[in-house]
């Protein structure tokens, strides 16, 4: 999987400037300014300058962001999984996934064998 792959088209393009407020990224990314500081906390990889009080995101802070977005938000990954993600861990993640995907499939091939039975 792409690191593009995680992102969703539809959100805004991301401007050429050096530092970005908490405003700025919350509407960069569709999200609110609480998530992003939540976000913070559980990722190491989110990491904002701070002057005065205030939080300064760069753009390679807003990249990683909206990654963590498309885990979250579109691939159904849980916080702990995006983590082990972004740590370079997702083959364990992965196949985690494949086995559930396979249960999944043989339960509905179980389903319809027994609709199949019935119809005889």
């Amino acid at each position: 999987m792409k690191e593009t792959d995680l992102v969703s088209d539809d959100l805004p393009s991301i401007p050429t400037k050096r530092y970005f407020t908490i405003g700025e990224v919350a509407r960069l990314c569709e999200l609110k300014p609480h998530v992003l500081r939540y976000w913070e906390q559980e990722f190491e990889q989110i990491n904002p300058v701070k002057r005065s009080g205030r939080r300064y995101y760069q753009r390679q802070d807003v990249l990683i962001i909206r990654q963590i977005q498309g885990l979250l938000h579109d691939q159904g990954y849980t916080i702990s999984g995006a983590r082990q993600w972004l740590n370079g861990d997702q083959a364990v993640d992965d196949t985690a996934r494949y086995k559930q995907l396979l249960r999944q499939t043989i339960t509905e091939l179980e389903d319809i064998r027994k609709l199949l039975k019935s119809v005889k």
